[in-house]
């Protein structure tokens, strides 16, 4: 085997190793936008419009959080602990359930 048909096989492998990782990459992101979707689904279902509104609300100040909320209301909806739709009231009193069970660091300066 001559180097240049070498250096051509590399290429070649490598070429088909990085279309394979490209194509796990697109399932992977197929795969959360349908769950993302689904997720989407069930909220409007169990939510009430101003439930919802104070939801999109709160993920544009901390998603992070409101991503955990939204896992919460579906898995609590889900085990039949709460009725449907949640109502902005409902909303607001598990929110503040959820900040009052949070440690509030107070720093104090002398």
């Amino acid at each position: 085997m001559s180097y240049d048909s070498e250096i051509e096989e590399l290429r070649r492998r490598r070429e088909l190793e990085l279309q394979r990782q490209l194509a796990v990459s697109q399932e992977k992101a197929a795969a959360q936008q349908q769950i993302e979707q689904q997720k989407r689904a069930i909220l409007r279902r169990i939510l009430s419009p101003e439930a919802k509104e104070r939801l999109n609300r709160l993920k544009m100040v901390k998603p992070e959080f409101a991503a955990q909320l939204e896992l919460q209301l579906i898995q609590i909806v889900q085990s039949g602990r709460i009725s449907v739709p949640i109502t902005d009231n409902q909303l607001k009193t598990m929110l503040s359930k959820l900040q009052s069970s949070k440690r509030e660091i107070n720093i104090r300066r002398r």
